[in-house]
């Protein structure tokens, strides 16, 4: 626990940090992240719940690497389409939709390499609390009210199972300075009545002092400080690095955009494939590390008027 002290995150996502206010317009993920851990059952650094838990998904649970940890996260997701004035449905936007979602990772790392995998349960629909969340942000901030959401997704039980693997390459000097590069690779997908795809990318960092982990984007499944290290976190001093990071995904399928599974519910005619890019900095000092990123994405259903972009910013603190 001294070495590999549990960490925290808060993730906020908002299309307003982009100047806009429609797609996905905000999200919220609060991540718990256990030490690296000896087994996922009897390990006392887990609490009983989750060891409990770990009981009922060892089929989950990757085995025989060198470091692995347990990641429990809760979010909230919310969509909309661009005019938020419409009563009325608007046949050619993306549906109103809410996802609220627990998601249970393991994270197993061998050397350079990482494999995660992460269950998500929850809810999609007005036991989202999607349309309360949006109606406190936007009395938060003084916006107007979207007033379509009558028109949102039916309420309908979420299951989704995402694997990725990652690859990091050997962290290199630049010139004869303090600055140092790396490069990480993933590849996976998804399977459930959410999200179905497959997606790879690439993400390059820059910086000084650069973190033993495996990645700064934080809406990656291992990035945000969230993969188990070799060496432990740094507790003394100041680190940083920019990022840049890409990411194409071929879309089976997505609730947001193809409405409900079992019910008859709005939807639009999707992409098949997306591109996303991110750009971004991640600044660590002691125990506390804060990032920030700029998503950028190709359109996500035919007829959608604007690329989506959005901001992010995690706040992650080991204790």
């Amino acid at each position: 626990m001294a070495d590999y002290p549990p960490m925290v995150s808060l993730r906020v996502d908002n299309d307003l940090f982009a100047g806009r206010d429609e797609g996905y317009t905000s999200g919220v993920g609060l991540t718990l992240v256990s030490p690296n851990l000896r087994d996922y059952v009897d390990d006392p650094c887990l609490p009983a719940p989750a060891r409990l838990v770990n009981r009922y998904l060892e089929w989950l649970q990757p085995e025989g690497f060198e470091q692995q940890n347990m990641v429990v996260t809760v979010g909230q997701g919310i969509f909309t389409p661009g005019d938020g004035t419409r009563r009325d449905l608007i046949v050619d936007d993306r549906p109103y939709a809410g996802a609220l979602l627990v998601g249970f990772g393991y994270n197993a790392r061998q050397d350079n390499r990482l494999r995660t995998t992460q269950l998500l349960i929850g809810m999609v629909g007005p036991a989202s609390l999607a349309e309360k969340t949006q109606r406190l942000i936007h009395k938060f901030t003084g916006s107007d009210n979207f007033e379509g959401w009558d028109h949102q997704l039916h309420n309908e039980p979420v299951l989704n199972l995402v694997h990725e693997r990652l690859w990091r390459s050997e962290v290199r000097p630049v010139g004869g300075g303090s600055l140092q590069w790396d490069a990480i690779s993933h590849a996976g997908g998804a399977i459930g009545n959410l999200h179905t795809l497959a997606n790879t990318g690439l993400e390059l960092r820059l910086g000084h002092r650069l973190p033993d982990d495996f990645g700064s984007s934080p809406v990656r499944p291992a990035g945000s400080n969230t993969a188990p290290t070799r060496t432990g976190p740094e507790l003394s001093g100041w680190s940083w690095n920019a990022y840049i990071a890409i990411d194409a995904r071929w879309v089976l399928r997505d609730m947001t955009l193809d409405g409900n599974t079992f019910r008859s519910s709005h939807s639009v005619d999707r992409e098949p494939l997306v591109g996303e890019a991110a750009v971004g900095f991640a600044v660590t000092r002691g125990r506390t590390r804060f990032a920030l990123a700029r998503y950028f994405r190709t359109r996500e259903f035919k007829g959608q008027d604007e690329r989506p972009s959005y901001g992010s910013f995690t706040i992650t603190h080991a204790f």
